[in-house]
């Protein structure tokens, strides 16, 4: 099943007190970036992030769920209403998040 726009949106209201809130749509699905890095993504209707550690510490009893079949796990946002808890926990993973990969140029000759 596909994400819908509605959800999509209420998200991005939810995180829009953060600067350079960005989002991709991939396969019905949306990936959501923060400051270039990506944080998670909008799966099923569902607000799934990363599991690194600082998310895990803020969500201790959440659980972890697949996106899409073949994925890793990432944990499962519960607590969406909440826009301060939101915004805090996008600011806590940011450090922990991998550097964006570099896109490979293609030199013609």
């Amino acid at each position: 099943m596909a994400s819908s726009k509605n959800y999509l949106t209420f998200v991005l209201e939810q995180l829009s007190d953060l600067d350079s809130i960005s989002y991709r749509a991939m396969m019905g699905e949306y990936i959501l970036y923060y400051r270039d890095k990506i944080v998670g993504g909008i799966y099923d209707d569902r607000l799934l992030v990363k599991p690194v550690s600082s998310a895990i510490s803020l969500m201790p009893t959440t659980t972890y769920e697949l996106p899409y079949e073949g994925a890793k796990e990432m944990l499962l946002v519960d607590d969406v209403d909440n826009r301060e808890f939101l915004c805090n926990l996008f600011l806590s993973m940011y450090d922990e998040l991998p550097a964006p990969k570099k896109k490979k140029t293609t030199s013609k000759k």
